[in-house]
């Protein structure tokens, strides 16, 4: 148990007296249940337009602990006190960022801001005067080159990402992560345990993307290169439906170009560039804040005692994550045993009284059980080269 002191800091150029906020700092949990750590009203800035330091209870959290920050800001003039942001400013950072003074962005815009034009207009009584005042829009980062900004079809655009966010937020049904013919089936399985653990960070995440190109979760930046924010094909076929969504090329693919040193995930085409070793999905796990606590992933078939192994936690709730051959899975025609696909386990594999496998899992977008129909343990083994085993995110 430990009492922390967390503060915040905004960017503006009207006198830092003459400014008020109201600052909430919480997080959710998997059922979007809401545990604030601060959450203070119309409160005073400090001289360098830092937040109050404000003390929490005696909390028992790992600093590694993701934190959402909701900010408004309020403008005192002389006769009353009115609020200047219509919606709250967002972000999220860690505890200990939060503890440390480092809850911050040294770029101006991805901070709370507010800013006021000076100077003295001239009245009318003496002629009056006309000032010109430039104000810059950053061009938004996600845009299709064949959709651009306008078009009807724009994947990214703005209200289209918001309602697929606010979905997968409030858990519908089949509203998961999706790569589709993408060949990103590493990143799906990391943001579909995100997204049930912590919907918040996982929204968060999505609208910092779009907003800004880039976000960061936990310690892990996840920041694509232009190519990726600018991509390359059809995002549809020929009957208007989604090749992939907008909302799973920005997290999906933009997770996969950020760790992709070779080759740029540029395209809709580009399976090469999306293959994801368990090396660097342990990582990515790890650098968000999971724990890990058991792993028996490997080029070779983990064998009826590696589905036993991971069983076990499975009943125990831990976000189980496999590695298989996709020819495992209903929906394709694989005949290799050669590890090609990840899933995530909703639950123990089991055999019924016949003997056939089943297993409720995830992948392309769906939970379900996918094994194949009237398929044995040893048509499951040889598809099936192991996990690796992680406390839910909290």
């Amino acid at each position: 148990m430990a009492v922390y002191h967390l503060s915040t800091r905004i960017n503006s150029n009207v006198p830092v007296d003459s400014l008020l906020y109201d600052l909430c700092i919480y997080r959710m949990d998997s059922s979007r249940r809401k545990y604030s750590l601060v959450d203070v009203k119309q409160q005073g800035f400090l001289g360098n337009y830092e937040t109050q330091s404000h003390m929490t209870g005696n909390i028992n959290e790992s600093l590694s602990t993701i934190y959402i920050m909701e900010m408004k800001l309020y403008r005192k003039t002389m006769l009353h006190t009115h609020c200047v942001t219509s919606v709250p400013f967002t972000k999220m950072y860690t505890l200990e960022e939060f503890a440390s003074g480092k809850a911050w962005s040294p770029v101006k815009r991805e901070n709370p801001c507010y800013f006021e034009s000076k100077g003295t207009m001239k009245p009318e009584s003496q002629g009056g005067e006309t000032k010109h005042i430039k104000i810059t829009i950053p061009e938004r980062p996600f845009i299709a080159r064949k959709y651009p900004v306008g078009n009807p079809r724009d994947p990214f655009e703005r209200n289209i990402i918001e309602q697929q966010i606010n979905k997968r937020y409030n858990h519908y049904p089949d509203a998961f992560p999706d790569q589709n013919s993408a060949s990103t089936c590493g990143p799906a399985a990391f943001y579909y345990c995100i997204q049930m653990d912590r919907p918040d960070v996982y929204a968060q995440a999505a609208r910092e993307l779009w907003g800004y190109g880039k976000t960061k979760i936990g310690t892990l930046t996840i920041s694509p290169g232009e190519g990726c924010k600018h991509p390359s094909g059809t995002f549809y076929t020929s009957d208007g439906k989604p090749r992939i969504l907008g909302l799973d090329w920005m997290t999906l693919a933009g997770l996969s170009d950020s760790e992709n040193t070779v080759l740029s995930f540029d395209t809709l085409d580009s399976p090469v560039a999306g293959i994801t070793m368990w090396q660097t999905l342990t990582e990515w796990f790890e650098k968000a804040g999971y724990e890990k606590v058991f792993s028996n992933v490997a080029p070779v078939q983990a064998g009826i005692q590696g589905i036993r192994d991971l069983n076990e936690y499975a009943q125990k709730g831990y976000r189980v994550v496999t590695l298989i051959n996709d020819g495992l899975l209903k929906r394709s025609d694989s005949n290799l045993t050669v590890p090609t696909h990840w899933i995530v386990w909703d639950g123990p594999a089991t055999q019924d009284s016949s003997g056939y496998m089943h297993l409720d899992l995830f992948s392309w977008g769906n939970v379900y059980d996918q094994i194949k129909y009237k398929k044995d343990a040893s048509f499951f083994v040889s598809r099936f080269f192991g996990g690796m085993v992680f406390k839910p995110l909290k």
